[in-house]
């Protein structure tokens, strides 16, 4: 009997406020691990925010997206209130989903607001539930968003947290900041993988250098602008991402003697994305406060050589493969920057061990296997306990 349930096939019902193409990293996330999933034979229902122009439903072999309609003015940023019309609209809709299939468990993207929407439906159904916390979504993480929402309901957090399976975390570093409000809460840290042939890291570099993120403060976008300003440089520096913190940023630029030039939001599977990171020679990355940012992997996957933050989730993504800075510091950014830019062999290393440790690590394959141990590990001790409203 636990060989047979060991290699059934799962049914695993995902929800994800932001999943592609809206959102930022978290919801690539949810789509990557989706698909290797599905190529692994399991069967995924995803819970969705509909937006425009997007279909509410679409099917591809074993991943069907739902997608649900609410407030939302932005592809970038939700806010509260719009996710509040998420967990609000949806919750008849998925309640429905569960009552008519045999799901193994939910998986919740993001404690607010879909381990929110996990906690009600396993409530109403005994189905169980685990989440990945992405990073905002953990009290303490990011200064920028959330401080009073967190602040508001933390007794709801806390229930969320402690009724779930389990707890994902990205990086030891988000896991010690979940551990700081809740020591008790059951964690496990498994961290972003990423589709290692998406870039090429043979292409020639032009010399350029590359930042892409979303544009908030505690990005650290501004530091880099003030280590560059003022330096003797003929290297070009490319910035891609959209957010509350642009115009900021662009008037900071204007002060510069760098040659910056802003493309805004680009989509990461556009050609004009793919050929910039493929042809950049060094990413930048000063983020002051971060999980397992996607754009480190990406960054890795097109050989770069990186400078990005100490003691933050980056370092724990790139390991010994790059140059480290202290967060908020445009001097050691500056340095960082002189050290590659005296020494092309220098990049060159750095990039080679950047690919070699994202294919050792964070393959989607290597990521997956270990989350279906997870479900199964869940799945299995809902078949002996017996405790599921839909089973009865």
């Amino acid at each position: 009997m636990p060989d047979c349930i060991h290699e059934r096939r799962l049914s695993i019902l995902k929800l994800c406020y932001e999943y592609p193409p809206i959102g930022g990293g978290g919801g690539r996330v949810a789509l990557g691990l989706s698909r290797q999933l599905a190529d692994m034979g399991h069967a995924i229902d995803i819970v969705t925010m509909a937006y425009k122009g997007l279909p509410l439903f679409e099917s591809n072999g074993n991943v069907s997206i739902h997608r649900m309609r609410c407030i939302r003015t932005s592809p970038i940023i939700c806010h509260s209130p719009e996710m509040l019309t998420y967990i609000c609209l949806s919750l008849p809709k998925v309640f429905q989903m569960v009552r008519r299939k045999r799901y193994d468990l939910i998986h919740a993207h993001f404690i607010f607001p879909d381990g929110v929407l996990a906690y009600i439906i396993s409530g109403l159904t005994g189905l169980p539930y685990l989440i990945t916390a992405h990073g905002s979504d953990v009290p303490g993480y990011n200064p920028d968003r959330f401080v009073f929402l967190h602040k508001a309901l933390s007794p709801l957090w806390r229930v969320v947290i402690r009724s779930s399976s389990r707890v994902v975390c990205l990086s030891r570093y988000l896991e010690c900041l979940l551990k700081k409000v809740s020591p008790e809460t059951d964690t496990l840290v498994i961290p972003n993988g990423f589709d290692i042939g998406r870039f090429r890291p043979d292409r020639e570099k032009t010399g350029r250098i590359l930042v892409v993120t979303r544009m908030f403060k505690r990005k650290g976008i501004q530091h880099f602008i003030n280590a560059v300003n003022g330096l003797d440089i003929d290297q070009e520096i490319h910035i891609i991402g959209d957010g509350p913190y642009l115009s900021r940023l662009k008037k900071l630029a204007e002060n510069t003697s760098a040659k910056i030039y802003f493309h805004d939001f680009l989509d990461n599977s556009s050609e004009k994305f793919k050929d910039l990171i493929e042809t950049a020679s060094i990413f930048v990355f000063p983020s002051e406060s971060e999980n397992f940012p996607i754009v480190l992997l990406e960054a890795m996957s097109a050989g770069l050589a990186i400078i990005t933050t100490k003691n933050t989730g980056c370092q724990e993504v790139v390991g010994n493969t790059c140059l480290l800075v202290k967060p908020g510091d445009p001097d050691e950014i500056r340095q960082a920057l002189l050290s590659y830019l005296r020494s092309p062999l220098l990049q060159k290393q750095h990039g080679a061990l950047a690919r070699k440790r994202l294919e050792t690590h964070f393959s989607w394959e290597t990521v997956a296997r270990r989350y279906v141990k997870v479900y199964e590990t869940i799945r299995n001790h809902k078949l002996i306990s017996g405790k599921s409203f839909v089973d009865k």
